[in-house]
Order: structure tokens, then C-alpha cells, then sequence
């Protein structure tokens, strides 16, 4: 049996409705923050949890995450998709502008190793 019960949060729970006005909202806010602390984000407050999922509740619950609503969250999350669009667009020039082909670094290898006498067996 568990002596330390500092992950248990008692559910249902309670937040406050004028900053979040959802319980939907509340669940998806805490489980993108969970997901950020379990790519290694650093925890917005110092905490007792050993789970992300409970340090989320805790930040979200405590105010420390902010949580958009209403026309704020909407211009967000169009901002959001923009910037992704502008990293895929950036990542499609660089592969046209740095083509995959490696004929220029396989020439210089084989002058390289025909200098050392240490060609492939196929090309002696």
C-alpha cells in the first residue's frame, strides 16, 4: 500500500469558472501541458507530483498556465497553424535549394580514396 499520497488529486475538480469556462477546456488545457512536461518542459511552479498529468492539473488549476478563451483562443490557434504552415514552407525550400543527391561529395570521396589506393573492390 502507498504511504505517500501526494498524487491524488480527489476528483471531480473544482476551477475556477470565470477563467475557464469549460470543463472541456480545463481537460485539454491540462492535457497539453502534460504533454509539454513529458517532452521535457520545465514545470511552471515547483510541485510534489511525480506525473506530469498531475503537475498539469496543479499549474492549470493554480493559474500558472494560462488557458485562452473565446476570440483570444481562436486568433491563437490561427496563429498557431500559421507558424506551422511557415515551418513547412521553410523546410520545402531548404530541400529544393539543398537537393538529397550526393553525386558532387561521392566524386571527391572516390578521388580521395583513389589517391589512398583504397578504392571499393567493384571499382579497382
Amino acid at each position: 500500500m502507498r504511504k505517500d499520497k501526494t498524487d491524488v488529486i480527489s476528483l471531480p475538480v473544482e476551477f475556477d469558472r470565470s477563467k475557464i469556462d469549460s470543463r472541456y477546456r480545463f481537460v485539454v488545457a491540462v492535457i497539453k501541458r502534460a504533454k509539454e512536461l513529458h517532452q521535457g518542459a520545465v514545470p511552471a511552479m515547483p510541485t510534489r507530483a511525480r506525473k506530469v498529468t498531475t503537475a498539469a492539473i496543479e499549474e492549470v488549476l493554480c493559474g500558472v498556465v494560462r488557458v485562452l478563451t473565446g476570440e483570444a483562443a481562436l486568433k491563437a490557434e490561427k496563429e498557431a497553424g500559421k507558424l506551422t504552415y511557415e515551418n513547412m514552407m521553410d523546410e520545402a525550400r531548404q530541400k529544393v535549394s539543398f537537393p538529397d543527391k550526393p553525386t558532387d561529395l561521392r566524386k571527391d570521396l572516390e578521388e580521395f580514396l583513389a589517391g589512398k589506393n583504397v578504392l571499393p573492390p567493384e571499382e579497382q
